[in-house]
């Protein structure tokens, strides 16, 4: 009975994330700008929040997106709670899709994901076959669990329990928590609830409070995601916490009214018991929202007193590129295309500072900040140029030109710096992960270099910036030297391994973090020149 329960569930998880994860990819990059661009007011947010847990089946992943947004920039936390609110309602989907009755299809449904997995090379059909494939394995993996749970008609303690909870409806609520926890999914156990519900193992009366339960219990994965992250990250998951709580207290006050509903729509729509619970769900989920949503003000107040503190916010989005000014005054507009790659430019140096102190310190968690900043360089890159391209429509004077194409140089450079700040991350991740020791003299000729590179760095966007010729000269010269640098470390480093003082794996790592700080060094070169030509 366990093992068919356990090879059930598992097959139903995994078939919610490759469901999921098919969604996800045909909806591609959408997801996020959707999120960007139309959670302009908590009711936006709700709405948008239905959609995108809709399609990546998970009010969890939803969340995750949220918090990323807020830590971003893109979003206050007043829209994040109206987001993380129609995640609640958007995950009920999956228990209407559970309510209807196509497990009989459920096996040639697969047949057909399939085919379109396995016998088309377009990625939309294979997208398509990967959410079928997962839609059918959903309905497999609950036969199984059914079929699994079918002996606990005759199990006396299970029985007890079942009753018991009725009795005691707080009971209920404590083990949908505990159960959600466990599994890691409110779907799943919405579905096993189901399943119980239909086979007679539980009264009405007992399956409500698991079901608020199973709310709470959801959220613990958004606390555990939160846990070291920052301050915004943890005040959507406190508000996220919150909103189930006070959702399920409500609800418990007036239990008896509520069963009393479900039991009426049942009666008046003729529902089955699976569908029972669907629609109990997306009830508690939709009027939880509903009187809670006046009070976003309130509940916004509440999380950043339980959670003091600012965030050291990296923002994406652009701040000086005005698309009015665009036909207006092109020349103002060149002016403050420039000082969002100066910007730019900014966010490449606090990368390679934050890089810089993993070295120090083996610090894994800034590997996290040196992620944002690199996405926020690649955002800024796509709408600099975008700005860019259209100024390059209207009439410029020669030297606005001269900037004009010399901006879309300094972007490209810039973001290339972004790119390979990134590659040495990984190398430091990858001597984190396996465990490679560099020597100290090693260490210490990586450090030397770094503080060059960043020096270089800052001079050369300095120099963009005021349009410092002498400046730019400095930074020249500056390469040089990190060119002389690199090939004599590169000999050093020959030395120590045929000394057998650095291993192969730790030679492998210095040559490369030496090699990106090299190309850097090339890259800010590249943005003197520009201001020298």
């Amino acid at each position: 009975m366990i093992f068919q329960f356990l090879g059930g569930l598992g097959l139903f998880l995994f078939a919610i994330k490759y469901m999921g994860d098919g969604l996800q990819k045909a909806a591609g990059d959408r997801l996020r700008d959707i999120l960007d661009r139309f959670t302009t007011n908590p009711l936006m947010g709700v709405l948008v929040g239905i959609v995108v847990t809709v399609l990546i089946q998970s009010s969890s992943g939803t969340t995750v997106i949220t918090v990323g947004l807020v830590s971003a920039g893109f979003m206050k936390l007043r829209q994040a709670i109206g987001v993380i609110m129609g995640a609640n309602i958007g995950t009920t989907v999956t228990a209407f899709i559970i309510g209807i009755d196509v497990g009989a299809y459920a096996y040639p449904i697969m047949a057909v994901g399939a085919i379109c997995l396995f016998f088309f090379k377009k990625s939309t059909i294979q997208n398509i076959g990967q959410v079928l494939f997962g839609f059918a394995g959903l309905f497999i993996g609950l036969e199984l669990m059914s079929g699994g749970m079918e002996p606990l008609h005759d199990w006396q303690p299970f029985l007890d329990l079942t009753v018991r909870m009725a009795d005691i409806p707080i009971l209920g609520v404590i083990v949908g928590t505990i159960f959600t926890f466990i599994v890691q999914s409110s779907s799943a156990t919405i579905g096993i609830l189901q399943g119980l519900y239909s086979e007679g193992l539980i009264s009405l009366q007992g399956a409500l409070p698991v079901l608020f339960g199973d709310n709470i219990g959801t959220t613990i994965t958004a606390i555990l995601a939160a846990l070291g992250t920052s301050v915004a990250a943890r005040r959507v998951a406190a508000a996220h916490v919150l909103f189930n709580i006070i959702g399920t207290v409500i609800f418990m006050i007036f239990l008896g009214l509520f069963t009393n509903y479900v039991e009426w729509i049942s009666s008046l729509l003729g529902l089955e018991p699976k569908m029972q619970i669907a629609f109990a769900h997306g009830t508690f989920n939709l009027f939880n929202t509903l009187i809670q949503l006046p009070f976003i003000g309130v509940l916004v107040y509440v999380v950043t007193k339980l959670i003091p503190g600012e965030d050291s916010v990296i923002e994406y989005k652009p701040k000086y590129l005005d698309p009015t000014l665009i036909t207006k005054s092109p020349s103002v507009a060149l002016g403050q295309a420039k000082m969002e790659v100066v910007r730019m430019g900014e966010y490449s140096i606090q990368g390679l500072e934050e890089t810089l102190h993993i070295l120090k310190t083996d610090d894994m968690k800034a590997v996290a900040t040196v992620a944002q900043i690199e996405e926020a360089i690649n955002n800024l890159d796509r709408k600099s140029t975008e700005y860019l391209v259209e100024l390059s429509k209207q009439s410029l004077s020669g030297a606005d030109s001269h900037v004009h194409h010399a901006l879309f140089e300094n972007i490209r450079d810039i973001e290339r710096i972004g790119d390979h700040v990134e590659n040495i991350v990984e190398l430091l991740q990858y001597k984190d992960s396996h465990r490679v020791r560099l020597s100290d003299q090693a260490f210490e000729e990586l450090q030397e270099m770094f503080v060059l590179t960043m020096e270089t760095v800052k001079m050369s966007i300095e120099a963009l910036e005021k349009r410092d010729k002498s400046l730019a000269k400095v930074v020249l010269e500056k390469e040089v030297e990190i060119d002389v640098m690199e090939r004599k470390l590169r000999k050093l480093h020959i030395n120590r391994l045929n000394e057998g003082i650095c291993v192969g794996s730790a030679g492998i790592v210095f040559a490369d973090i030496v090699s990106n700080l090299e190309r850097i060094g090339d890259h800010a070169s590249n943005i003197a020149e520009s201001v020298i030509i």
